[in-house]
């Protein structure tokens, strides 16, 4: 015999009842089957916020009774052909019983935990009857009511059974039934005077796993709408797995913290007879689903990632708990006089503090029950006040192989930390089958996807990215993502995803990630008004794993959010060399906060665009050798505008060229007056270890006063052409020694400089060409052949190239 059991979903309608019924049909041919169904979606809320509004004397108790009513026979007219006006007689029956009951709630003012018992009831012993009604009409069934069958005590809401009563009930009744399928209101049940009682939360799952333990069912098959248990919550976890085969033990595990698809006592009534569990989708009934016994053949360490949301955490401590014995005793019987569920327990070996976990909605009420118990030793200051805290998930890996595998529990919490999700409190039984931490509700999505990636990912790593500028670099930027998306999947296991955009009026988000092949057309179109605060709540609000800001900008004020995207976890890689160049505190502050919140601040493209310049520094100063002099041509647009500029050119139009091609910035005066090379070198030193400001960057400016006192573009370039015999003249005089002009800057016994320097022809510099930069690294190991690093060093697409490999840097952190 087989019992299958089918929630509220897979019977919320006439076509799910359908469903229903043809995969009872199936499993009928050759077992005998005994169906456990739950009311019609929903309707058990309905029927309680119903009765819940008429004790407020609030009459709109009665429309929401009139839809369910309608809903039921609704369902009768679509669903039942030859017997509809007895179904609909005795449906009519039940609801006239039902009203009665609502205007005693609304005339009395009271729902009692028996009225509210009888009402709730309601939704089975309708559905039971109208799907048994049904069945009649397709296969040999019939209908029993499961108040004759399951006796419990009387407590009516959250009801205790007595299984030799109700064993010998059914062992009796399945033995004498002839019928193949036997159709039964799951939740409800009876006390030993016949008044209704029910099961409580997952009341239908407990009747079906009850009658399987009483007639030694082959299987206990449980219907509802997911195939199966996953690794995750999978509304929350997009990447979350089924889970083809699991204990009993890891189950129960699964389900007290967060896994809806089972609820824990179902499982300890067939766990005692080794019955196993499949846990099937009713709309998709050919997949595999989860198959529950005792022992699995899957040796995997962690089975899955479950939690539970709004959660209080309640602390008792002080030096009057120290070596006292009772203490825990006092503080778990308060909890259960009160009849409030303790979720989770830690205490600290020094026996100072005890904290214990509850649902939120349980903590005013568990904190007054606790102090009420402990106000001697309040008032005598031996125990603190009460402390609680509110708003926090519990997160928990579960899995019964945990125990045979080391260090568990510290990948756990670094992979946690690593995503700056910190843990107020930490719990894990000596069977090592479950290790829980308590974290915030606002970081439950990001510890649970974060946890998933670590121990079920395939090694692969999520980026989620969050652009700021998309014009030249930025474009380019997002052009090679698209291009490079499936080989870093495949062969760097980094799934690297645009989130967020943004240029100078509008943003676009996306949490799922933005398709770059429209990504124009999305931000100017769903675009909305943006700002930097804005971009930057946008970011926060999302709290996504792995967040990395990507600044494509020259913009000061983007610059100078860094500090608050550093602070919240989230990565920053910028081209934009402004905040690295800016006061050395600040450039102290954001090393600081970097390594503080663990949240990597790359900026490679500060100097040489693509060239590995920084990193190569870096790594110098990493391996214990020291910087004595930096000698370098760093501006590629400089470079680009002196290697093209001769006699038979104008300075002007070489500039404006220089511009177009992208190799200055938007402004090129910044260029051209040496404030960029200056800002370039300094960021050199600093990475050096000395520490030095702007200011103390000596600038021999080859550009003219009044050219470096412009203030726009157009003013700017019409000083050029006022001055092109100026500029004529620098190229003439270096030409007639044989020397080609570059803007150099060097570094030396900590002073810096930059200017426009006459290379002659034995130098490494005189062939530099186009837009290329180059640096001469002198040290303790290389104080006479300096290390040379040379190539491309201006252009969107080496400087994009250059982003994009900081934000691979992010994904191997």
């Amino acid at each position: 015999m087989k019992v299958l059991k089918f929630g509220g979903t897979s019977v919320q309608d006439h076509q799910n009842i359908q469903r229903v019924l043809q995969i009872v049909k199936e499993n009928s041919q050759e077992d005998k089957v005994a169906v456990v169904v739950s009311a019609f979606g929903k309707t058990t809320d309905q029927l309680i916020k119903s009765a819940q509004l008429a004790k407020k004397k609030d009459e709109s108790y009665l429309q929401i009774l009139e839809s369910v009513e309608k809903h039921h026979f609704d369902t009768i007219e679509q669903l039942i052909n030859k017997n509809s006006d007895s179904v609909k007689e005795k449906t009519t029956t039940l609801f006239k019983q039902l009203k009665t009951l609502y205007k005693g709630c609304y005339l009395l003012e009271e729902l009692t935990p028996k009225a509210k018992a009888i009402i709730s009831s309601f939704g089975e012993r309708l559905s039971s009857y109208i799907i048994s009604e049904a069945a009649k009409e397709h296969f040999d069934a019939t209908f029993k009511d499961s108040q004759e069958l399951i006796i419990t005590d009387n407590n009516y809401l959250k009801a205790q059974v007595d299984f030799v009563n109700t064993y010998t009930n059914c062992i009796n009744y399945f033995n004498d039934n002839e019928h193949q399928v036997v159709v039964l209101p799951g939740f409800i049940a009876k006390c030993y005077n016949g008044q209704t009682t029910t099961l409580g939360r997952g009341g239908s799952d407990y009747s079906a796993s009850i009658y399987a333990a009483a007639v030694d069912a082959d299987e206990l098959q449980i219907w509802t709408d997911v195939s199966g248990m996953y690794t995750a919550n999978p509304s929350v976890v997009k990447q979350a797995k089924p889970i083809y085969q699991i204990s009993y033990q890891e189950a129960m595990e699964m389900s007290h913290f967060g896994a809806k698809v089972i609820y824990p006592p179902t499982i300890q009534p067939v766990r005692e007879k080794k019955i196993p569990i499949v846990i099937k989708n009713t709309f998709n009934p050919n997949d595999e689903g989860t198959f529950i016994t005792s022992q699995t053949d899957i040796a995997t360490p962690v089975k899955g990632i479950s939690y539970v949301e709004h959660i209080s955490l309640l602390t008792i401590e002080g030096s009057g708990m120290v070596g006292i014995s009772g203490v825990s005793k006092r503080l778990f019987k308060a909890l259960a006089d009160d009849d409030i569920n303790i979720i989770l327990i830690t205490q600290a070996s020094s026996e100072h503090t005890i904290c214990v976990g509850v649902l939120e909605e349980d903590a005013e009420k568990a904190v007054a029950c606790i102090s009420k118990k402990f106000a001697d030793e309040i008032q005598q200051k031996k125990i603190d006040p009460i402390t609680v805290e509110n708003e926090l998930s519990i997160i928990a890996l579960v899995g019964d192989n945990m125990k045979n595998h080391q260090g568990l529990s510290g990948k756990m919490f670094s992979t946690l930390g690593s995503n700056n999700v910190n843990i107020r409190a930490i719990a894990q039984g000596a069977s090592e089958k479950n290790i829980s931490a308590v974290i915030k509700n606002s970081d439950a999505k990001k510890a649970l996807n974060t946890l998933h990636e670590q121990f079920f990912g395939d090694n692969n790593k999520q980026l989620n990215l969050f652009v700021t500028g998309v014009g030249n670099v930025g474009n380019r930027f997002l052009a090679q993502l698209l291009q490079q998306q499936e080989y870093l999947q495949n062969h760097l296991k980094l799934n690297i995803r645009v989130v967020g955009l943004s240029n100078s009026t509008k943003m676009y988000f996306d949490e799922s990630g933005i398709d770059l092949t429209n990504w124009k057309e999305l931000l100017l179109n769903q675009g909305t008004e943006t700002s930097l605060d804005k971009f930057l709540n946008k970011t926060k609000e999302l709290n996504l794993r792995n967040s990395v800001f990507v600044d494509n900008t020259a913009n000061e004020a983007v610059s100078e959010m860094y500090a608050h995207y550093l602070e919240n976890n989230i990565a920053v890689v910028t081209c934009n060399k402004i905040a690295c160049a800016s006061k050395l505190e600040n450039y102290r502050l954001l090393k600081s906060i970097s390594k503080k919140y663990n949240a990597p601040f790359l900026f490679e493209t500060n100097v040489g665009a693509g060239l590995p310049i920084i990193d190569t520094l870096k790594n110098l100063i990493t391996s214990g050798d020291r910087v004595q002099k930096i000698q370098a041509v760093l501006s590629g647009s400089l470079n680009f505008v002196f290697n093209n500029f001769n006699e038979s050119t104008s300075f002007h139009d070489v500039v404006l060229q220089a511009q177009k091609e992208g190799y200055t910035e938007p402004d090129p005066k910044i260029d051209l007056s040496g404030v960029d090379v200056a800002r370039k070198i300094l960021i050199l030193a600093r990475e050096s270890g000395y520490e030095l400001e702007l200011s103390d960057i000596e600038n021999n400016s080859f550009l003219p006063e009044e050219s470096l006192k412009t203030t726009n573009n157009d003013d700017f370039y019409a000083s050029l052409t006022k001055f092109e015999s100026h500029f004529q003249k620098i190229y003439s005089e270096a030409n007639s020694s044989n020397c080609k002009l570059k803007y150099v800057a060097e570094f030396s016994d900590g002073k810096a400089k930059v200017g426009l320097q006459h290379i002659p022809q034995d130098h490494p510099f005189y062939n530099l060409e186009g837009s290329d930069n180059i640096v001469l690294f002198f040290t303790d190991r290389y104080p006479v052949q300096p290390l040379q690093i040379k190539g491309a060093g201006a252009g969107a697409d080496v400087t994009a190239s250059g982003i994009f490999a900081d934000v691979i840097r992010v994904g191997n952190n």
